[in-house]
Parts: structure tokens; sequence; C-alpha cells
């Protein structure tokens, strides 16, 4: 039977159950799958630097940030239903909590490799939830992916987001940041680029990934000619308005475009945290696009979320949690990766790299406490108590992430082969 199947009973009051159906619902699994992930899980946390207390009762692990379990029995059932779906959603649903819920999810992240037995791991094929065809990125898939995160709201992103409207890492001067440095951080992150990509006075300029229009408009205010694409039609409309406002009409061309569709020669190329909705499979595609549209002598400069190589080949047929909830079809690539899709089908080389994942860490803790305080004010917009602990989840998730040095995120500049 499948791993994973909404049942028709045990709903949870308080859950949408027609917006949330896996959450509203307990999945089916069969007694022994659920027997075999409470055991693999006990062991796993028996051996981590945190406390995860059982319906208030009995506790597991060496000591460290508190994990409540309030439901264990709904926990393993999910886990061993859905694996690290099912965590997720049992945090969804309530069924497990934390005060400390960054600190909880940074010990998993930093043991992410051992926390499956070895031959288990091997055995990935055979228990962990596939990737669906549909999500598959694609020129049709794409849109609908990019649309099912990027057109939720703007006035959603603009909670928690700074003035500047910048979805991605910003680059501080020191830390702890605060936030109301967010926005000269985020200036500072786009200045690097731009000065990667020898972005000044009359560069043709092409952005693939638009945001809401930061990097364009700090571009055209450099003197360059920008055409930035986009497949979210909320980001195109929007920044279009910023950009008409600062009189930079005449300098900037937000076009609603599939980067495989792109025509035309640049000086410069500049994308910012797109490469990881691309889909390993359309890699190639998009390095070589890069490189037909880049004039001799042009600079590309990348701004991409990376992870581990051996995880990221263990794990990018899996179906994730972040892929079902919050990026369909999105896989972060390593920088292995990088070399290996470059190299093999392309003349593009990596001529400089640096790299921030603490940066990152801080960026999302803004966001993340920003977001919750604003709560009241997410409701207003008509996204629900299961939203938002989707949304923590998910911005906890990845701070996680890059706190654990399981995540990194870095610059690079590419030329071709033959350029000094």
């Amino acid at each position: 039977m499948p791993a994973q199947t909404r049942a028709a009973t045990n709903s949870l009051t308080g859950v949408d159950a027609a917006r949330w159906p896996d959450v509203a619902a307990q999945p089916r699994a069969s007694g022994m799958r659920t027997a075999v992930a409470e055991r693999l899980v006990r062991h796993a946390l028996s051996r981590l630097p945190l406390r995860a207390r059982l319906a208030g009762r009995d506790s597991i692990g060496l000591g460290g940030p508190l994990m409540e379990i309030r439901r264990p029995d709904a926990f393993f059932r999910r886990i061993g239903a859905g694996g690290l779906i099912g965590f997720g959603e049992s945090y969804m649903a309530g069924e497990w909590d934390s005060p400390d819920l960054v600190g909880v999810l940074s010990v998993l992240a930093a043991n992410a490799a051992d926390l499956v037995p070895a031959p288990l791991q091997k055995l990935r094929g055979l228990w962990a939830l596939r990737q669906p065809a549909s999500q598959a990125n694609t020129p049709e898939g794409s849109r609908d992916n990019i649309s099912h995160h990027y057109d939720l709201s703007n006035d959603l992103f603009a909670l928690f987001l700074d003035d500047t409207l910048t979805y991605s890492s910003a680059v501080f001067r020191g830390f702890p940041a605060e936030y109301d440095l967010l926005p000269a951080a985020q200036h500072r992150k786009i200045d690097l680029l731009l000065d990667l990509a020898g972005v000044g006075p009359g560069t043709e300029l092409l952005e693939i990934g638009t945001g809401w229009g930061e990097l364009a408009l700090r571009a055209a205010a450099r003197g360059a000619r920008v055409t930035t694409l986009t497949l979210s039609r909320e980001q195109q409309e929007l920044a279009r308005g910023r950009i008409r406002e600062a009189g930079h009409e005449d300098r900037v061309d937000v076009r609603l475009c599939d980067y495989r569709d792109v025509t035309g020669e640049y000086d410069a190329i500049v994308s910012v945290e797109m490469i990881e909705a691309v889909g390993e499979e359309f890699w190639p595609v998009y390095f070589r696009t890069l490189e037909r549209c880049l004039a001799p002598g042009g600079r590309i400069a990348l701004q991409a979320i990376t992870m581990p190589d051996d995880r990221m080949l263990a794990s990018r047929s899996t179906y994730t949690w972040i892929q079902k909830y919050i990026f369909p079809g999105g896989l972060l690539p390593s920088t292995e990766a990088v070399e290996r899709v470059t190299t093999a089908h392309t003349g593009l080389r990596t001529r400089q790299r640096s790299t921030f994942g603490m940066h990152y860490a801080e960026t999302l803790r803004l966001w993340r406490e920003r977001f919750e305080e604003r709560a009241a004010e997410v409701d207003a917009l008509g996204f629900d108590a299961t939203f938002r602990r989707m949304w923590t989840f998910y911005l906890a998730y990845s701070e996680a992430g890059f706190r654990s040095g399981y995540l990194d995120v870095q610059q690079l500049l590419l030329t071709r082969e033959d350029t000094a």
C-alpha cells in the first residue's frame, strides 16, 4: 500500500481538512511500520544532545534543547508513513513542539547523515517517498511551482521582509544582527553581486529571477539597462510599480518569461538563489542558457544555497516536506554539482567563490521573529493557524540548516573558459 494515504477518520480539531488534508487526518500506516519508526527514532534521539519528552513523562536524549512530543503515537505513526514529511506534518498538527525550535532542528540537521542507520540508507529507494512527476520543472511545471510559493500574497511577504522586499540572504557587518539593519545588509549583498558581475553605466544586464525588483532598481541606479525575468505575476506587477515609482522605467524591462526562452546577448548576468528552483535534470539547460546569453568577455554572478555533495546525491530523488509544502520541484545543488555540470555541458568556469552561511542564519532569524510578531496580521490576510505553524517551521528549519553548517550560501563568479 502507499506509504501515505489520507485516512477518513481521526481528523484533528482546529485543522481545516479541506485545506490541509494530510495534516488534519492521521495517515494509514501498518503497525509494523509504525513500530519500526518508533524504534529507529527513539534510538536516534537517545544519542543526540537534546531532550525529547514524550507526553510529558519519559525523556530521551543526552540533554539540550527541549522537544515536547505531545502525542507520541501520532508522531511515530506519521514518521512511519511519511518519514521527514510526516515529521513536518506532525509539527503542523501540533503533535510536537519546542520552546527552542531552531535549537532542536539544528541538532537534527547537524546529525542528518547519521540519523538513519547505514544499512537502511542503502535501501532508501524502498522506503523513501519519491518526488512526484507533476513537480518536474518543465516550462509549464516551473510556472506552477513558482506560483505555489511566490504568488501566495505580496502582502504576506511584506509583513516579514524589510522595505527592500529582498527574499535572499543579506550580508551583515557583524552579529547579532538587528532588524533595522536589514535594508543596508541587503543592499550590501546586492552591491557585492553587481560588483562581481562588473555592472556599471551602460552595462546590458540580464537578471534571472526578479524577486520584487530591488536588484534591478539598484543596477539601474548605476546606469545599467536591465532585462529581468520572473514567472510570478504578483512579483512582476509589484516590481513594475516600484520601478515606475523610482523613475527607472526606461532602464528596466520586467518580463514574465522562463529563463529557457530568453533571447539576446548581455554583458553581465546575475541570478540570486534561483538555481535552487531549477531542478537537477534542468541544470545543464540552465547553465547552457547562461552561456548562450553571455557576451564575449561577460561575467556571471550567482548567489546559491548549497548542501554537501554526498547528502545531495543520497537525497536528490527523495520527496521532502519542503518540496511538498514550500518549494515544489526544488533541489539545492552542491558546489561539486555546479562544477560537474558546468564542466560537462558548458565552457563556463568558476573564477571566484565566497561563502557566508551564518549571514543567512541571521537573516532567517530576523524574518522568523518578525513573522511571529505579526501573527495577527497574517491571520487578517486569511492565512490560518496551520499555515502559520507551517511557515514558522519552514523558517526555523532553514535557519537550523545554516546554523548547523549543513547548508551554506555562496556568491560565484563564472566566465567562459577562454576568458582571461
